[in-house]
């Protein structure tokens, strides 16, 4: 008999050269021709240097995840050495300390290319309002890009940055997200700090991250996320926080009158993209917006628009050179506010968040139009404030209600860009990301990355009674025991089995859960089960659902079944009574 040689290890996946990235931007920045996106742009000679610097960690064995990425920087948002213009140039400074935001992604590998084009402070939702020029969109000049983070979304579309940083606070990392195809996350209020971030309404304002892929977006945002101690509006993730969604999570979409607002177009990619959803498993519930439309008026149509007056009030009424009219006009209203008019905002902002709790319920996510359409240029020029509010219809409530959102493109309904909007209650965030990945059809990561694994054989599988008892875990991976273990059946309401030491591999899941959903699982772990390691054929050792030893003493033997689904197909397929 002849023996096959051990088939040879896969050789080792080298991160992409940032060297020839950096160099294939530069190209795609002549290419294209889009001044319109920059207000600061390193040479190349600059670019090179730092990745050179990032190959080299690489090559000394550092493990950079975002190596080989180029960055744009939203130009709110300082980088050392560059201009700080918030779109104005009057009021232009030069950081000496990068944005905590910059500092994290360059560390990870990534290599700023420039600071980008924006609506000016960070007010307005067309990006038309700079004085450097309105940037348009990425596949058609005579439509706009959607702002405020217009030059960040436009240069991820175009292919000239992998990543780019943008802020949003009223859907500035959202609408040009949906209109220019291209990814836009949204955390959670007070996960990326803000630190060297100019702020527009700072108790609703948050970093984004536009992306050309889901799990790059991911990727960068874990990289962000967490304290820095210089920024006290940080929040910590509850012990709680859900992992993943179920094979059927409960999806909200707006009722009939909630899609009103929309284009015909619009509108038929929408129901494609909820009805790409609902082939996967989910359960789809309409639902009134009322709620969640008063808290978007409420962001700039009552004194909580006095924040934008204490960001750049005094700034705008010194009249800086190349302060936008519109913008000026909106900031210095803002100011007028009396302080029992904010304090008045402010409830109805707790009211409202509560009512929006009380709508969810249950449901995992809330799924929105990204925009209700996509606006010629001439019409945001002409009616500046009118098509900012009309871009800001189902994005403008998401930071006023607490939510974490994720923008992903869909196929279009008039074949321009179109944009699915996923919200998610406040730190849900990995449920706002799994349920986007099922519309772009990526894998997703678990985020945050902490969390307790746990491998099951029995009533806890998908699609088994008791899954849902993992409370919002997350499935990793199908596994196989080494060959220590055996099932035995158990007389338990549904029936189980019950993995004890033995001479057979198994086959069963891997799970990871929350601290705090584990500890529940743990807590209500009914006799004769316990918690133990099991060793799986990779050599690993998770914890994993088994039973006393003593279980097994006159219980049916399982030694023919390598699972627990094997056993139930027999039994079907048999013609004997199914267990339970």
């Amino acid at each position: 008999m002849t023996t096959l040689p051990p088939e040879p290890e896969p050789a080792p996946v080298s991160p992409p050269s940032a060297h020839r990235r950096v160099v294939a931007a530069f190209e795609r920045l002549a290419h294209v021709e889009r001044p319109d996106l920059w207000i600061s742009l390193r040479t190349l000679e600059e670019v090179l240097v730092d990745a050179k610097a990032v190959d080299e960690r690489v090559r000394a064995g550092e493990d950079l995840p975002l190596a080989g990425t180029v960055l744009a920087v939203k130009d709110l948002i300082d980088v050392a050495g560059l201009p700080t213009t918030a779109g104005c140039p009057g009021f232009s400074r030069v950081p000496v300390t990068s944005a905590t935001a910059v500092t994290r992604l360059t560390g990870a590998g990534a290599v700023v290319l420039g600071k980008t084009n924006l609506d000016q402070f960070g007010s307005g939702l067309a990006g038309t309002r700079s004085p450097y020029g309105a940037v348009v969109s990425a596949t058609d000049p005579q439509k706009v890009a959607g702002g405020s983070s217009s030059g960040s979304a436009v240069a991820v579309a175009l292919g000239i940055a992998d990543l780019a940083l943008g802020t949003d606070t009223a859907g500035s990392g959202r609408v040009p997200a949906a209109l220019n195809a291209v990814i836009g996350l949204k955390p959670t209020l007070g996960l990326v700090p803000k630190t060297g971030v100019f702020p527009a309404s700072a108790s609703f304002d948050c970093v984004s991250v536009f992306a050309s892929s889901l799990a790059l977006g991911q990727r960068a945002l874990a990289v962000l996320t967490g304290p820095d101690g210089m920024d006290p509006s940080m929040r910590e993730w509850p012990a709680d926080v859900p992992l993943g969604v179920g094979e059927r999570p409960r999806v909200a979409i707006p009722d009939e009158a909630g899609l009103v607002p929309l284009s015909a177009p619009a509108k038929r990619a929408f129901l494609a993209a909820v009805a790409s959803l609902e082939a996967a498993g989910a359960r789809i519930e309409p639902l009134d917006l009322s709620v969640f439309f008063e808290a978007g008026q409420l962001l700039y149509g009552s004194a909580l628009v006095a924040e934008r007056y204490a960001s750049a009030g005094e700034i705008l009424a010194a009249g800086p050179e190349g302060a936008d009219p519109t913008v000026s006009g909106i900031v210095a209203a803002a100011g007028t506010h009396l302080a029992h008019e904010f304090a008045d905002a402010q409830s109805r902002v707790t009211q409202l968040r509560a009512a929006a709790r009380e709508l969810l319920g249950e449901h995992d996510a809330l799924v929105l139009p990204t925009v209700s359409d996509h606006p010629d240029l001439s019409e945001a020029l002409a009616d500046p404030a009118g098509v900012s509010a009309r871009l800001a219809t189902y994005t403008a409530f998401a930071n006023v209600l607490d939510l974490a959102a994720v923008t992903v493109p869909v196929r279009p309904g008039d074949r321009r860009p179109f944009g699915v909007t996923i919200a998610t209650r406040a730190f849900h965030d990995q449920v706002a990301i799994e349920l986007a990945g099922l519309l772009t059809g990526e894998p997703t990561e678990p985020y945050p990355p902490e969390g307790v694994d746990l491998v099951v054989f029995g009533a806890h599988l998908r699609g088994q009674p008791l899954n849902d008892l993992l409370h919002g875990a997350r499935f990793v991976a199908p596994v196989r025991t080494a060959e220590r273990y055996r099932m035995v059946l158990l007389d338990t309401a549904p029936a189980q089995p019950g993995v004890v030491a033995g001479r057979t591999a198994l086959d069963g899941e891997r799970w990871r859960l929350s601290p705090a959903a584990f500890g529940r699982f743990a807590a209500t772990l009914a006799d004769p089960f316990v918690l133990g390691y099991v060793t799986l054929e990779d050599g690993s050792t998770p914890l994993a659902v088994l039973v006393h030893p003593d279980a097994a003493d006159g219980a049916p033997n399982l030694d023919g079944f390598e699972s627990w689904r094997g056993y139930l197909r027999f039994v079907s397929t048999a013609g004997l009574r199914s267990p339970g």
